[in-house]
């Protein structure tokens, strides 16, 4: 299930004036992936990049150790340096570790594939353990790109004319990184590193402060980047013109290697964020979950009905409380609300922005309330709110209605909005009964104990209030007129529940439609609990996306966008970027 955002002129070839999504090119290295956990941190990153419309080509190092490991395995059985074999055996090591990068990106909804090491194509000659790439071969990566959002590929490993792996050096991963870049025509390539950007000396050496370059010359990466580049990928950035940005994870700010340099200096000191989270089910406890092993975090408190309720989070129990007001009185710096009643939401929204606090929501019966209100109070108090995380789960839903009316005036939009129904109507579709439909969708973590809302359209009647006030600018002048699913109700044809507004007459006519007439393979090709959109624009254009649209990890991974994106206004805010 796809997590896109993408525009195309309705009924016609793309006009040149549109230009293809932008392609980045990122590097993970063992520093980052130090073991597979560390797998969904890496989808994280590429799906802010995904979220913003851009492709990603994610290069990726073997997970920490496991280069040594599988050297130490192959020179057991007495092959040597010289060994054409070798490199062969190596570099499984990064193939597995693009595999279950991609896997994570897959589980939050993005559509990512994994490339081998041959199935990518870097042509290299020179010695077998420390070659340097000479060509790629034709369309291999842009296939991909050009069939899937997230390429993920080894990095490390390229193929000898002869047909046999190679090795790119230590730090090779690095090298396949630049090289990509080049051959994509890409100004610059990102190295994520877990440090955030290149200093004077070694940070860990206290003798002195350590400066950090915000710009620093080819020759001045080369004397102090040691290990923290390698000196190929330098000369093959300087000699095909892209400059290197390094910088660590979730970072805007680090050190970009190109022509100039400029004087190092400070780094800003960033102390963890307070974050405080309001509820613990499906997506609180997703949210939860990841922010507790995040050290750019402090989780300070958790509003939950029960404190003493037993959990399958592992967490202090201490941080729990039902109090929203002790929830504030610790001073969080962010409030992150996935509570699943909307008045207290709303209202806990409303008290975060008093006393202060930046709010991201995954609550949309209570951001559609006063969508407009919420704001206007966000504005007032110099705080900011986020709610992509309310409508669409892991689907850009919130960011494709902004492009679009960016892009010019919105006269309408249609859509699949509720992943429980969806996945109930799919499996009511394939003969199964309504109680064991809304069983299994309940089992599989996308239906609440009481599915009213879901089943009378309340659900995807909130998220079309929301939608309208960000395609319009403001909210229905009627009522949102909605069909529920019931055990009557007839799946024949492909039914859909269709969420949708249009713009009439200057009157904002919105509907929550069971139907099979929707007319679009965008809708009728939705599995399980996928979601989707459709924009419209007054000239004829037309701005979609797709993507999961429950469950835990593509509901979390939005929010946690949502998050991401605070911070960094936050420390620019702060002039920390």
């Amino acid at each position: 299930m796809s997590a896109s955002l993408a525009v195309v002129e309705k009924s016609e070839p793309r006009l040149a004036d549109q230009p293809a999504a932008e392609v980045v090119v990122l590097k993970f290295g063992s520093s980052i992936l130090r073991s597979p956990a560390e797998a969904p941190l890496v989808a994280s990153a590429v799906y802010g990049h995904v979220r913003a419309g851009r492709k990603v080509v994610a290069v990726v190092s073997a997970f920490a150790g496991q280069t040594d490991r599988l050297l130490a395995e192959a020179r057991s059985l007495g092959l040597a340096h010289s060994n054409d074999l070798l490199p062969g055996y190596v570099a499984l090591g990064e193939e597995k570790s693009a595999a279950l990068v991609a896997v994570a990106c897959d589980r939050i909804g993005l559509d990512a594939c994994a490339l081998s090491v041959r199935e990518l194509g870097i042509v290299a000659e020179g010695e077998p353990e420390h070659s340097r790439p000479c060509g790629l071969r034709p369309d291999h990566l842009k296939q991909a790109l050009d069939r899937h959002e997230v390429v993920v590929v080894p990095g490390f490993g390229a193929v000898r004319p002869d047909g046999r792996v190679a090795l790119l050096g230590r730090g090779g991963s690095d090298l396949t990184a630049v090289f990509l870049a080049a051959e994509l025509g890409l100004k610059k390539v990102r190295l994520v590193k877990d440090v955030d950007g290149l200093y004077d000396h070694d940070p860990n050496d206290r003798t002195a402060p350590a400066l950090r370059y915000r710009r620093a010359s080819w020759d001045v990466a080369r004397k102090l980047g040691g290990a923290l580049v390698q000196h190929d990928a330098i000369d093959l950035g300087q000699s095909r013109g892209v400059e290197i940005e390094v910088a660590a994870l979730d970072r805007a700010d680090g050190t970009v290697i190109g022509e100039k340099s400029a004087p190092p200096g400070p780094a800003p000191a960033l102390p963890p964020l307070k974050v405080a989270v309001a509820g613990c089910g499906v997506v609180g406890g997703g949210v939860l979950a990841r922010l507790l092993g995040d050290a750019r975090y402090a989780v300070v408190g958790v509003l939950v009905r029960n404190p003493d309720k037993a959990r399958d989070i592992d967490c202090p129990g201490g941080l729990f409380t039902a109090s929203a007001e002790t929830l504030l009185s610790r001073k969080p710096d962010i409030v992150l609300e996935a509570l699943s009643e909307g008045e207290a939401g709303h209202a806990l929204i409303r008290a975060a922005l008093e006393a202060g606090c930046d709010v991201a929501s995954a609550n949309k019966q209570a951001v559609s309330r006063d969508p407009a209100g919420l704001q206007a109070l966000a504005q007032a108090k110099g705080r900011r709110i986020f709610w992509s995380a309310s409508v669409g789960g892991g689907a850009p839903m919130v960011e494709t209605v902004r492009a679009a009316r960016a892009a010019g005036e919105v006269v309408g939009f249609e859509a699949v909005l509720n992943g429980t129904v969806n996945f109930m109507l799919e499996r009511l579709g394939d003969g199964a009964a309504f109680n064991e439909a809304l069983a299994d969708a309940r089992a599989a973590g996308f239906a609440e104990e009481d599915p009213s809302a879901d089943l009378e359209g309340l659900d995807a009647a909130a998220k079309v209030r929301l939608l309208c006030h960000e395609a319009f600018g403001r909210e229905p002048d009627c009522e949102v007129s909605r069909d529920a699913l019931t055990p009557a109700t007839s799946v024949e044809g492909g039914v859909r529940q269709i969420g949708a507004a249009r713009l009439r007459d200057g009157l904002i006519q919105p509907s929550v439609a069971l139907t099979a007439d929707h007319g679009d393979p965008l809708f009728s090709s939705l599995r399980g609990e996928g979601n989707a959109l459709k924009v419209y624009g007054v000239d004829g254009r037309v701005w979609r996306c797709r993507g999961r649209g429950a469950g835990r990890w593509a509901t979390t991974e939005s929010i946690m966008a949502d998050l991401a994106e605070i911070v960094r206004a936050r420390r620019a805010d702060a002039g920390l970027n």
